[in-house]
């Protein structure tokens, strides 16, 4: 029972990437890359991400961001750095691929 106190408490990364990971399924799923479908596949990331977040009922503050970019040999390169107090906040990204373009998802939680 202490552990799903503690569990509670958590920002936990394995139901944070299968969220992403769903999210990401469902709205990009088998698409190819389309420039004028960016703006909506990003938006339906995110609002799938925070919604299904939002479903956990955990006393969190969820930043969720969405990156799409078509496969064409080009680099990217992504950092982040974040203060805060380990034991209760974390971060998850996930990085999808098919053979048409890539999506990063990140999603940083911050216990209230």
């Amino acid at each position: 029972m202490e552990q799903d106190a503690q569990e509670e408490l958590q920002f936990v990364v394995d139901d944070v990437s299968t969220i992403i990971k769903e999210a990401i399924e469902v709205s990009i799923g088998g698409n190819t890359y389309q420039h004028n479908k960016v703006n909506q596949w990003t938006s339906n990331v995110v609002e799938a991400c925070l919604g299904n977040l939002t479903k956990l009922q955990k006393a969190y503050k969820y930043i969720v961001t969405c990156t799409i970019m078509q496969k064409n040999g080009a680099g990217l390169h992504t950092a982040s750095s974040c203060y805060w107090d380990n034991a209760t906040d974390g971060s998850c990204t996930v990085r999808w691929e098919n053979k048409t373009m890539y999506c990063i998802v990140s999603v940083f939680g911050l216990a209230l």
